[in-house]
């Protein structure tokens, strides 16, 4: 019945009855699209033919966020929020249809060859995660206006982050050690100026500062520690994959840090190379496809140089596709050895895990550590266990 009230639409709820919240997402999402099939003044109580893809059985709940592209007539969704309704709520197969009847049956342009509705657009994570899941359909113009517009989304984000980031690994103000190190941020306001007051100048109320003090810092030692951060980049774990390719640049840069950022779904992709660059980490990314988290864990071993001075960041949703033992069997090897191993089940800046909890404690049970984090509480935790 649920299958028939998503192909006939709206109009059909007094003889085939309500649909839960979650349905009525995805009838939202369908109705964006196939309500087009009656022209802009369409009435929607009139009753529908058939929606192609949208027989398909959907998935989970969906998160709507902001963005500005396009116009949308009577429905209060963007482009963007479209787009990831669309690869939340619906198995691929059907997210590859209803693409498909977007840009063909319907001409949806914006959504991946319209320049001038990039140009219009207001740089967001939303309407990043739609370049994301949309990127390899893009021509070579739209392509590059979209990377644009995601090194502003990144560019702000990294701006945000750094400073919670790197903060755990500057080290504490010493206030009782004077510094000559004369950095802003170590300027000890309140001792310099009762230094100083013997030249206070009363003609001109003014005080002259011949000798500015600052406090010293305890720098925190950590020789080169490992990092390897491993990202799940199955279509949920989006907002983890761009915080997780900003925070790894951000440790990129930290000198006691040596970073390493592979991306994996059943195959591995190391990059490394472009870590300091989240935006061309970004770009190689591909949401969606099956998971082989044992597969990554196998590779993420081949790096480690020193096993007790190597922290394995392992950001995913836990949900195995391959054989489970190989994963249980490979994370065994690697605690046992002396990695650290963080498994996340998010990370961003709410922290709201979706996961295979199962999956997680048999984890928890080998040793491995699990939680969800923002990126400042993950760069704490790092900092803690690198002094």
């Amino acid at each position: 019945m649920i299958r028939w009230r998503l192909v006939l639409g709206e109009g059909t709820e007094d003889t085939l009855g309500g649909l839960s919240e979650k349905w009525g997402q995805c009838e939202r999402a369908l109705g964006f699209l196939y309500g087009r099939e009656y022209g802009p003044r369409r009435n929607v109580r009139a009753g529908r033919g058939g929606r192609g893809g949208g027989k398909n059985q959907g998935g989970s709940g969906s998160k709507s966020g902001a963005g500005d592209v396009g116009s949308l007539g009577e429905s209060d969704l963007t482009v963007p929020d479209w787009i990831n309704m669309v690869h939340e709520l619906f198995p691929k197969k059907t997210i590859e249809r209803i693409e498909k009847d977007a840009l063909e049956r319907y001409k949806l342009e914006e959504m991946v060859t319209n320049a001038d509705a990039l140009r219009r657009a207001q740089p967001s994570q939303t309407l990043l995660k739609a370049i994301m899941r949309t990127k390899h359909l893009m021509n070579a113009e739209v392509l590059k206006l979209a990377r644009d517009l995601v090194r502003k989304v990144i560019d702000e984000l990294f701006r945000k982050l750094a400073r919670p980031i790197e903060t755990p690994f500057l080290g504490a103000i010493n206030r009782r050690r004077r510094s000559m190190l004369r950095v802003a941020k170590n300027f000890d306001v309140g001792r310099t100026v009762r230094t100083n007051l013997k030249h206070f100048d009363p003609a001109s109320k003014r005080l002259v500062i011949q000798a500015p003090l600052f406090f010293s810092r305890v720098r925190r030692q950590a020789d080169r520690w490992q990092i390897i951060v491993l990202v799940d980049e199955s279509g949920s774990m989006a907002d983890s994959v761009i915080h997780a390719a900003v925070t790894a640049a951000i440790f990129h840069g930290i000198s006691s840090l040596r970073t390493h950022m592979v991306l994996f779904d059943t195959s591995v992709v190391d990059v490394t190379d472009q870590a300091g660059d989240p935006v061309e980490t970004i770009m190689k990314v591909q949401l969606g496809g099956g998971t082989d988290i044992g597969g990554a864990l196998a590779y993420a071993a081949g790096l480690v140089d020193n096993p007790r001075r190597t922290i394995i960041v392992l950001i995913t949703d836990f949900y195995e596709g391959a054989p489970e033992e190989r994963l249980l069997q490979v994370a065994g090897g690697l605690i046992e050895s002396g990695v650290t191993l963080l498994g996340l089940a998010a990370l961003d800046q709410d922290a709201d895990p979706r996961y295979d909890t199962a999956m997680a404690a048999k984890l928890v049970n080998l040793g491995a550590h699990v939680g969800a984090m923002t990126p400042g509480e993950l760069a704490s935790w790092v900092a803690e266990k690198v002094r």
